[in-house]
C-alpha cells in the first residue's frame, strides 16, 4: 500500500515545485516561477486549515528525503442543488503532479483515491477536473467520464 497523506504547511515548498511540474507540462511556454513567493503564505494557510473546503494529498518521495513524489489537490464549491444533487457540494481536482523521476508507481491514483474519499466524506456528489490527454486514461480508470464542455473565461 502507498502511504498518501494530507499536505502540511510545511510542504507549501515541495507543493508548489510540483504544481509547477504540472504547470510546465501544460504551458512550456511559460516557465516563470516568481509568483511562488508570493503564494507560499496563503497555501502554508490554507494547508493548516484542516476544516475548509481545500485540501492536498501527497505521497513522499522514496529516494529523496524531503522531497514529495506526487501531489493531488481540490476545493469542494457550493452550488445551488439541483435534481440528482440537492446539497449542491461539488468537488474540483486542479492540481496533479509526480515528480519525473517518481512516475508509473501508482502515486497519484493513490493521491486521488484519497482526494475523492475526502470529497465523499464531505458530501460532494460530483467532482470534476480539466485532464491533459496523457493523464485521461487514469481519470477514466477512476471513473470519470467526458462531459462537454460549455465553460467560457474571463480574465480580469
Amino acid at each position: 500500500m502507498i502511504p498518501v497523506r494530507r499536505a502540511l504547511p510545511q510542504d507549501a515548498e515541495e507543493v508548489l515545485r510540483l504544481r509547477q511540474v504540472m504547470i510546465d507540462a501544460l504551458f512550456p511556454a511559460d516557465p516563470s516561477v516568481g509568483w511562488h513567493e508570493e503564494s507560499l503564505p496563503t497555501l502554508r494557510a490554507e494547508l493548516a486549515d484542516e476544516d475548509g473546503d481545500f485540501a492536498a494529498f501527497v505521497v513522499d518521495h522514496p529516494e529523496r528525503p524531503g522531497a514529495l513524489a506526487s501531489l493531488v489537490a481540490g476545493t469542494i464549491d457550493y452550488r445551488i442543488g439541483r435534481a440528482g444533487d440537492p446539497r449542491g457540494r461539488v468537488g474540483f481536482v486542479f492540481s496533479v503532479a509526480t515528480d519525473p523521476g517518481a512516475r508509473r508507481r501508482g502515486y497519484a491514483r493513490a493521491c486521488m483515491t484519497t482526494l475523492l474519499g475526502w470529497f465523499r466524506e464531505r458530501g460532494a456528489r460530483r467532482v470534476q477536473l480539466t485532464a491533459s490527454a496523457e493523464a485521461a486514461p487514469l481519470y477514466v480508470s477512476l471513473g470519470f467520464r467526458p462531459k462537454p464542455d460549455p465553460l467560457l473565461e474571463l480574465t480580469l
